[in-house]
Formats: C-alpha cells, sequence, structure tokens
C-alpha cells in the first residue's frame, strides 16, 4: 500500500510537470457527455440535446446511404461504418470500406469488397481513418489537419481550394464540422425533406434547429451539423486514467501507473501527446509506410495524402508530416499510423524507442527533431503498454449507439452478409 500513495504521488508530480501552465491534474479530466455546456463545441454550431439525439441517430442510420455508386450499395453503409464504437470509433479492420462494402464479422473485421464493385468504385480512404473520440478537443481534423478555419489553418487560406473540400473552411466551422459538410458528400450520403418525412426525423430536425431555414435544415448541411454535435460528445470519460484523476486511485494497478509515470516522463510520449485527448494539433514527421505499401484497396503512391501536411499546405517541409492522434481507445484495434503499417502496440513502442525510419521515401532530414531513441527495458515497454492498452481504454463506448434507427434498418451495415453478422432479421 505504501507503494501504490508512493506511485500516485509520484505520478501527479510528473502530469503537474508537463502541465505546468495548469500546475493541476484537471487539465486532463474529460467533462460528461451529458455535460453539453463543458464539451468544446463551435461557436456556430452550439450544442443542443435535440442536435444530440439526432447526429446520434443520422451516424448510424443507413437509410441515407442514397447516393452509391452501383445500385446493390443502397442503403447498406452509414458514417459508423468506418467509425465503429466497439473498434474505438476506427474501421475495425486496416482501412476502412464504406460504399461498396459487405460483411461485418464482430468488430467490423471483415468488411471486404463486394463482388460488383471495382476499387475504383469503392469508397475507400488510402489512409486510416483516425478515432472520433475526444474529437471534440482536435481543432484541425484529418491526418494533414486540413479542415477547421481556425489553429492551425489560420494563414493557409490560399490552399483551400474545391480538390479536397477544403474550400468549405471559408463557411467559418471549425474542424469537424467542416469535415462533415465534405464527408456526407465525399461518402455518398443524401439526406433531404422526403428521406428526412419518410423515415420520420422532420421532429427531431425542427427541435434541433429552430433558427435554420428548410432549405438548410432538411439538408446534408444540417445533417452535418448534428452529425458534429454528436461526435463531439463521444468522450471516453469511463478509461481507468479518468476515473484516476478524479480520485480513485484504485482504477489503475501499479504496472499501469508505472505506464503513466513512463509516458509523462522517460518515454517522451507527452513531448508530443500532451493535449486534453492525449494528442496534439502538432504535425511530425515519423518515417512510417503508407497504405499503398500493404495489400489494400486503391491506394496509390501519388496520392497527396501519403504527404501528410504537406500535401495540404504545398509547403516541400511540411511533407511527411501527420497529425499526432488522440490516444485514448487506441488498443480496440490492431492497426497504427497513416498507413496502418503497426499492428500491435507493442510493434509502436519498439518503432518509436529505436527511432529508426522504415518509410525509405522520406528523407532523414525531414524526421521530427522528437523522434529520438528511448533507452527502455522490456518490462518499461510493457509497463507502458500496460498503461495505453488499459488505463485509456474506456470499455463501453457502445453507450454511444441507439438502441434503432428511425428507419428501421440494420445497422451500422445494412448488406446481407452484416445483417446476418449483426443479427438483423
Amino acid at each position: 500500500m505504501p507503494e501504490l500513495i508512493e506511485l500516485d504521488t509520484e505520478l501527479e508530480n510528473s502530469i503537474r510537470a508537463v502541465q505546468a501552465a495548469e500546475g493541476n491534474l484537471s487539465y486532463y479530466i474529460l467533462p460528461d457527455d451529458t455535460d453539453l455546456d463543458a464539451i468544446p463545441q463551435d461557436r456556430k454550431n452550439p450544442l443542443n440535446e435535440a442536435k444530440v439525439e439526432l447526429g446520434k441517430f443520422l451516424f448510424f442510420e443507413t437509410g441515407f446511404a442514397m447516393n452509391a455508386a452501383l445500385s446493390e450499395g443502397t442503403g447498406t453503409y452509414s458514417c459508423a461504418t468506418c467509425h465503429i464504437p466497439s473498434a474505438g470509433f476506427k474501421p475495425g479492420s486496416f482501412q476502412g470500406v464504406a460504399d461498396g462494402g459487405e460483411d461485418y464479422g464482430i468488430n467490423g473485421e471483415d468488411r471486404r469488397r463486394q463482388g460488383n464493385y471495382t476499387e475504383a468504385l469503392l469508397d475507400v480512404q488510402s489512409a486510416r481513418p483516425l478515432t472520433l473520440v475526444n474529437v471534440a478537443y482536435v481543432t484541425n481534423t484529418m491526418w494533414n489537419g486540413s479542415f477547421g478555419s481556425q489553429g492551425a489553418n489560420i494563414g493557409t487560406e490560399s490552399v483551400w481550394n474545391h480538390d479536397d473540400g477544403t474550400d468549405l473552411n471559408d463557411l467559418g466551422f471549425e474542424a469537424i464540422e467542416t469535415q462533415n459538410f465534405e464527408g456526407l458528400e465525399v461518402h455518398r450520403i443524401l439526406i433531404n425533406e422526403t428521406l428526412i418525412n419518410a423515415y420520420g426525423y422532420k421532429t427531431l430536425f425542427d427541435e434541433a434547429f429552430p433558427d435554420l431555414t428548410d432549405d438548410l435544415k432538411y439538408s446534408n448541411y444540417g445533417g452535418s451539423l448534428a452529425i458534429s454535435a454528436y461526435i463531439r460528445t463521444i468522450l471516453s470519460t469511463e478509461a481507468p486514467f479518468q476515473k484516476w484523476l478524479k480520485g480513485d486511485k484504485s482504477a489503475m494497478s501499479a504496472e499501469e501507473k508505472r505506464g503513466a509515470l513512463l509516458f509523462f516522463g522517460k518515454g517522451n510520449c507527452s513531448a508530443c501527446h500532451f493535449e486534453e485527448n492525449l494528442g496534439s494539433q502538432e504535425f511530425h514527421a515519423l518515417g512510417v509506410k503508407d497504405m499503398y505499401q500493404r495489400p489494400s484497396f486503391d491506394a496509390s503512391p501519388s496520392d497527396k495524402r501519403n504527404l501528410g501536411r504537406g500535401g495540404f499546405t504545398l509547403i516541400d517541409e511540411d511533407n511527411y508530416k501527420f497529425k499526432v492522434p488522440g490516444l485514448y481507445n487506441v488498443s480496440d484495434t490492431p492497426f497504427y499510423f497513416h498507413g496502418s503499417s503497426k499492428t500491435s502496440l507493442e510493434e509502436v513502442i519498439d518503432y518509436k524507442a529505436e527511432a529508426t525510419l522504415e518509410n525509405s521515401k522520406v528523407p532523414e532530414t525531414r524526421m521530427s527533431e522528437k523522434f529520438l531513441p528511448l533507452d527502455l527495458t522490456e518490462e518499461e515497454k510493457a509497463q507502458l503498454v500496460a498503461f495505453l492498452a488499459k488505463s485509456l481504454r474506456d470499455p463501453d463506448l457502445n453507450r454511444y449507439m441507439p438502441s434503432e434507427v428511425l428507419s428501421g434498418q440494420c445497422f451500422p451495415n445494412n448488406d446481407r452478409e452484416s445483417r446476418s453478422d449483426l443479427g438483423c432479421n
């Protein structure tokens, strides 16, 4: 018992040292998902209960998947196809497949291409989708930080263009709102008044947006704002580290606490992962492989997403730099980095400890100054894994799922194979 008390005290001091400006542990405490006033939100899209409830339905609703490339894809996918709660709001497989995919498995891991879809017709991304957990704390979304009119994108207005949807930053919204305006179009979702009425969502739209004109309200515009509001409430408040921060010192084991000490100390993890979501608004080149360098759908060496931040800013020195992701529920799926090049936390920690790039196209001169070798023992690596895998894992993200969607369709997928896997009639 004295050893545990000493560990707690040492960890508290380590966290305070990282957050010297705050000087307390509360910086890392996330608000309750029902405390809407405390959740970071876009001033142009304030949270209200009706908007969040509507967004939850729309996020999982397969009935709006009406712009599929082929008829057999119509009504078979949703936002949650690639952002599955039990997978940490990420794809259950190494690459997300929305329209043109079929099958589910247990955790979305069996998603594959439908037979009549060519790779060119698939709605796939050549960079692994980031988690939506705690995205309320992300100022500029995507691996390259391209969405959002504020934060890192102040001064990048000259490269907001129509090729990647970043011209939508001109609307003045923050990160997730802007991303979802583009996202519903890219992911072939159609929300209109006819479908809203057919499925019974009209009352919720009216309650969520009392001030929007009908043409904006009953459309992808209103739908995007509702989905964004819902996403902002997805918070990992049940993770053991959150409970420990709030005073329950028994929420983490001694091994996890030692791992946390390494995270905020010798392991130097908090040099990059230092904001509330244990990510940051920084971009770093770590020299990892791209999606096309493993068997994958429609990924190409010429895809500008392989350039990370530089693919957006068009600044040469930004090439190969990628956003520092948040780490909560990082262990829910065995795929890491933008190209899913690592398949375990042990591999990730080994890679960062060795600090040797694996992608030969990335120049050594571009590597992050924070990407430095770490002298960690095998025991210390195991302790760090324990903290990441256990302490930062909220065990019940399924609480953010609705019990049904108003169309009555199967969700998050509605293709024949998924309906069988999900137990839908």
